[in-house]
């Protein structure tokens, strides 16, 4: 049963092929075998995920089922869960039970899916490695040295393993489509504003987005008809109709005008990398799209334009975490001010610290103009790129990493570099656009991934081009060896 799509497994429950408690036990049997070695779960809720499947069982029976009704799937640990702890995976938040559902994680309740735990990531989603977490590091399954990127490793980690059929995962400068690209899966970044982020534990809010992460692109569409909605409580979620995603995979991409930024094919992107990605194209090539080089000038000013923003917006957010009111609190302070102290010293990781620094300094007096004024500006021409960009195309498609899975410890030292490997992803969340990793070949026995950048609200096309290439090819059914 692992094997199966959300698609195939939505079907046998509908005919009776098994039920929800017995697919449920099957994936909490597989997690039980085989996560202690991948360490994607933080949570496994057993004895909830039983329970919601029993009650999947009955709507079924009594004809009242939706296609995800008795559906297996896991949350990553930055969605609120209520009852069920929230770490962010963060000492910080170790304690944190939430008394309130996300959207997201309401919208997954009322369609009936049934809950199997909270997966793995970097702390307060910083990172592209999963090794920041306080829960441990993420192993990539494709080798047990190797990172499976992040921050959303462990829903990447899952779903490649089979330990879950599809996982939410967010995005704030790659999380969803490096990971996914690293672990051999596809991966979807909506457009800024199309999930609700009520509930979803911020890191950098004007670019932090919820979306899906599952094998195949039907399954993301399907994924993505739950998460997408309106929601008041969010006030930077976009009010327009949301489409039925699944209802276009199948169209023909022909005439399709699709554009290949030179900018993303520079020294930069490993030569077997670029192979793969111009093998891919071809693909496109051969359904009836139209390829055309363009130009993304400001590309190479996307990640220091990034780690101004992104930092100073998180040393924001995180100031909420004092030792107070919630999360982690030092042993018996002497006064307030070593209450915050220590109770911030200790309950961050390394990296964590690192942003909030950098942040603070950026928005301090004197600087703000010279950084983060700066970068703002910045922000702004990238986004231009991209409007005159689809002037010209439907679509842009190129790399989604510069390189396959790293092994562990191997970036650790300098964390430039560790940031350069989300160079291609950034410019999308900066822009706020909506972008995807399929698998789209193999280096070195290793996935990669095909990145697709689609224009504001074009999730469906994006969609509809990830189906009709996985129709043509199998690099989405690979799975790493032992996890079959």
């Amino acid at each position: 049963m692992h094997n199966k799509t959300v698609a195939e497994l939505s079907k046998g429950l509908a005919t009776g092929e098994f039920s929800s408690v017995e697919l449920t036990q099957h994936f909490l049997n597989r997690i039980a075998k085989q996560d202690p070695g991948l360490n994607s779960f933080i949570t496994v809720c057993e004895d909830e995920a039983l329970a919601e499947a029993k009650a999947a069982d009955e709507k079924i029976a009594a004809g009242e089922s939706s296609e995800w009704t008795g559906v297996p799937f896991a949350h990553k640990d930055i969605f609120c869960t209520q009852g069920i702890k929230t770490s962010c995976a963060s000492k910080m938040l170790d304690n944190f039970i939430p008394p309130y559902d996300a959207t997201v994680t309401s919208n997954f309740k009322q369609q009936g899916a049934v809950c199997l735990g909270k997966t793995n990531m970097d702390e307060f989603a910083m990172g592209s490695s999963n090794e920041s977490s306080y829960y441990g590091r993420v192993v990539n399954p494709w080798g047990e040295n190797l990172v499976p990127g992040g921050s959303s490793g462990g829903s990447a980690a899952a779903v490649a393993a089979r330990l879950t059929p599809a996982a939410t995962a967010t995005d704030t400068g790659g999380s969803i489509r490096q990971p996914a690209a690293l672990c051999g899966v596809t991966g979807l970044k909506p457009t800024y504003g199309r999930v609700s982020r009520y509930g979803m534990i911020a890191f950098a809010s004007s670019l932090d987005q919820g979306g899906p992460i599952a094998r195949t692109a039907e399954d993301a569409a399907m994924m993505l008809n739950v998460m997408a909605s309106y929601d008041s409580k969010d006030s930077t979620c976009i009010e327009k109709d949301v489409p039925n995603y699944t209802a276009t995979l199948n169209n023909s991409i022909e005439g399709l005008n699709i554009g290949l930024p030179k900018e993303f094919f520079s020294d930069q992107l490993d030569a077997q990398m670029q192979q793969q990605v111009m093998n891919a194209v071809e693909e496109l090539r051969k359904l009836g799209a139209n390829i055309k080089e363009i130009s993304l000038p400001h590309t190479e000013l996307s990640v220091p334009a990034y780690y101004v923003i992104a930092p100073a917006e998180c040393s924001a957010n995180l100031s909420r975490f004092d030792g107070v009111r919630y999360g982690y609190r030092c042993e018996d302070p002497k006064d307030l001010e070593d209450l915050y102290c220590r109770s911030r010293t200790e309950g961050f990781g390394d990296e964590v610290k690192r942003r909030i620094m950098v942040g603070a300094y950026a928005l301090s007096a004197g600087y703000y103009d010279a950084y983060y004024r700066k970068a703002q500006q910045v922000r702004r021409l990238i986004k231009n790129d991209f409007t005159n960009a689809f002037n010209d195309v439907d679509l842009i498609v190129g790399p989604t990493s510069p390189t396959p899975a790293f092994g562990f410890n191997s970036k650790g030292d300098d964390p430039v570099k560790m940031y350069l490997e989300d160079i291609f992803t950034i410019s999308t969340n900066l822009a706020g656009l909506p972008g995807m990793s399929i698998p789209a070949g193999m280096v070195n026995n290793l996935p990669i991934g095909l990145q697709l950048i689609g224009n504001y609200f074009d999730e469906a096309r994006l969609l509809n081009v990830s189906h009709q290439f996985q129709q043509a090819t199998d690099w989405h059914t690979k799975a790493p060896n032992g996890y079959e």
